[in-house]
């Protein structure tokens, strides 16, 4: 169920489904741990101006630099949204296209292969720095500025083709799972670790799937980490090519994604005395001593 925008005064902001197709308290859930609004109603999270309506988000403390960034991306998210004043919210089943419930359509729902729920939460809790979280949410939600994301928004450009393999679009889909040199990096990765892997074409699948067996959930989000740290290396590494000529080299990427993930193991996990050496040679010992 959902939310059809009326007034906005039954319509909780952070908890209910009302934009996408998930709530905000699960696709920002950094933003909303430092919300003042938390349990308020869009009506209230904003005010009229006129005839225009402007949202008024408040926040406990000051963000850090990466909570700005999320704070950015939320506001781009909701500033789409059109308020009307003098009509009610309705609830909406958003499955069929009359908007009204029925067995036959929760049923083909279920079936459906839409976008697991809780794949955010799972996001959140991997072990890796801010900013290479922020990139792999960026990612999930397509909303990475690739250059076809660009040429959609109107910016011109030269070409739209990728700047690794310069032969398809540079989609988000493409640049992070098709492209061949991406697709040798996550190559690298499975052989890293000795182990084989189905290559789904859907980001957030490939997401989910990225696991390993014999290990805690805990150790498991030092992989989930592993994951985000490639998709940030493969980004940064793309724009090191556009901005900076860089030479394409998925290998290249490859090892700053191994560094980034030791980096953290080795600042943020108490008695961790792997060197980066031990953790290229051996990654699955260092990854089961994180308890």
């Amino acid at each position: 169920m959902s939310w059809r925008i009326g007034c906005g005064d039954r319509i909780k902001f952070w908890e209910d489904v009302w934009i996408g197709n998930t709530n905000l308290k699960s696709e920002f859930p950094r933003l909303y741990s430092i919300s003042c609004n938390q349990t308020q109603t869009m009506e209230e999270v904003g005010g009229w101006e006129g005839d225009v309506w402007r949202w008024n988000l408040r926040w406990r403390r000051a963000r850090f630099e990466w909570e700005a960034v999320l704070e950015k991306d939320l506001y781009s998210h909701i500033s789409r949204t059109v308020i009307r004043r003098h009509e009610q919210d309705i609830q909406v089943w958003r499955v069929n296209n009359k908007g009204c419930f029925s067995v036959k359509s929760a049923y083909e729902s279920i079936r459906g292969e839409g976008t697991s729920i809780g794949v955010f939460d799972l996001l959140w809790k991997a072990k890796a720095f801010p900013s290479v979280l922020i990139t792999a949410w960026r990612s999930i939600l397509d909303r990475l500025p690739t250059r076809e994301c660009l040429s959609k928004r109107g910016v011109m450009m030269e070409s739209t083709s990728c700047v690794f393999c310069l032969s398809k679009v540079e989609s988000n889909q493409h640049l992070l799972l098709e492209c061949e040199v991406v697709v040798r990096v996550w190559d690298l990765c499975h052989r890293w670790i000795n182990i084989l892997s189905v290559q789904h074409n859907v980001l957030h699948n490939h997401f989910e799937s990225f696991s390993l067996t014999q290990v805690s959930n805990k150790q498991e989000m030092v992989w989930k980490g592993i994951w985000a740290s490639i998709v940030r290396s493969v980004w940064e590494h793309r724009n090191l090519v556009v901005f900076k000529q860089g030479v394409v080299d998925a290998e290249e990427i490859f090892q700053q994604a191994q560094l980034k993930s030791w980096l953290w193991m080795k600042y943020r996990v108490p008695r961790f005395n792997y060197s980066f050496v031990d953790w290229v040679l051996n990654p699955l010992l260092c990854i089961k001593s994180y308890k």
